[in-house]
């Protein structure tokens, strides 16, 4: 491996979905990893583990989940870009320090390749079935930011922009890969750093005297006060005012929290990413998103084949959900199947979004495999018949 000076790796490789992750993750500037191994996750902490002494990166492997997490949250407030990565049970674990980064308005990145559960159910096998997790896996109120890659080339490229997100934001940001994505192997193509765009950390250049570590911008996102440069500041997870220190009220609470999930809603349409395929005109539309958006495209050939009018969406960003353009699509087209590698976790919210505008039809699937096309063909005929 050859790499330029800024440690991005440039060229034509053939490489899986999560070594394109961990170059991803090099080239958006991240130099902090803290993680623990687990299936269908590890390949992505041992690429990181590989690269990071050529980068000037620091690797550590934690005693689990949740010390991970911690870690990376203590790296992003000490001046790193700072990523973790994990599967369900790890996930699970992580949950906790989630909420805190969220809280703390921590600039990270968090991977999921997702695997078969409840529980340790399919270490090596894939599923979709952390989505609402993803969602609502801590506790209160919050908002997220969740993306979806479907190729190794996506992988690396939905990486770099989940650091710039984390960094817009200032926030965690998932990566929900599957397993089929994570270890499948595809061309990449890395451009040259000089291509790739990379937002740095957000820093306050207010003296320290006047800086405020929660004083929020117009866009309702606080700059970051260096470390180590004479600031002096309080983090915690209890509800603050713009010092950061406690206060313990509704007034308190109202405030923070509203910024909290308003800097992300009222900035929805900045975030979301989708791809559409035949929509305008379509009878039926597929919503699908990683590995099960490459999986519906045989049965979509299928249908249009017969003359039946359908058109894709394919979710880059799960959360946030693409609400509005489902909304208005409801007014126009018969139906919306959605195949998903659990029993429905994306689907209801789509459903509770058509209300009665449009038929809904999920084709669920527990994992451990991928859905057969003809399961999905079937499911775009009965809703046009």
């Amino acid at each position: 491996m050859k790499a330029d000076p800024t440690g991005v790796l440039t060229g034509t490789h053939y490489l899986d979905g999560n070594h394109a992750c961990a170059e991803g993750a090099i080239a958006a500037g991240c130099r902090f990893f803290a993680g623990y191994p687990i299936t269908p996750s590890t390949e992505i902490a041992e690429r990181v583990a590989a690269r990071f002494p050529f980068v000037g990166g620091m690797f550590i492997q934690m005693e689990d989940e949740l010390a991970s997490m911690a870690a990376i949250l203590g790296g992003s407030w000490g001046g790193k870009k700072s990523m973790t990565c994990t599967s369900g049970p790890g996930f699970s674990l992580m949950m906790e320090n989630f909420g805190l980064g969220l809280m703390m308005e921590v600039p990270c990145v968090l991977v999921n390749v997702q695997r078969g559960g409840p529980s340790t159910g399919l270490p090596t096998l894939p599923a979709q079935s952390d989505m609402m997790q993803a969602r609502w896996g801590s506790h209160g109120d919050y908002e997220v930011i969740a993306l979806c890659p479907n190729s190794p080339q996506e992988c690396f490229e939905l990486t770099v922009e989940a650091f710039n997100m984390s960094e817009q934001y200032r926030m965690p940001v998932l990566i929900m890969m599957d397993e089929c994505v994570g270890h499948m192997t595809e061309r990449v193509v890395i451009p040259p750093a000089s291509r790739i765009s990379v937002l740095p950390r957000r820093y306050t250049t207010k003296p320290p005297e006047k800086a405020l570590p929660f004083q929020p911008g117009r866009d309702m996102v606080p700059l970051m006060p260096p470390t180590g440069e004479g600031y002096r500041y309080h983090v915690t997870g209890l509800t603050h005012d713009e010092r950061g220190y406690p206060v313990i009220n509704p007034e308190a609470q109202e405030k923070l929290v509203r910024r909290l999930v308003d800097k992300v809603r009222l900035n929805a349409d900045k975030i979301i990413r989708s791809e559409e395929t035949d929509v305008e005109g379509a009878e039926v539309v597929v919503i699908s998103y990683g590995i099960t958006s490459r999986v519906v495209e045989p049965a979509v050939s299928r249908a249009k084949a017969e003359g039946i009018k359908v058109g894709m969406i394919r979710l880059v960003t799960a959360w946030p959900l693409c609400e509005d353009r489902i909304r208005e699509l409801a007014k126009k087209v018969k139906a919306f199947v959605v195949p998903e590698l659990n029993f429905g976790q994306l689907f209801f919210e789509i459903e509770r979004f058509l209300g009665d505008k449009a038929k809904a039809r999920l084709v669920p699937h527990a994992g451990g495999t991928v859905h057969d096309p003809e399961k999905i063909y079937l499911a775009i005929k009965e809703v046009t018949s």
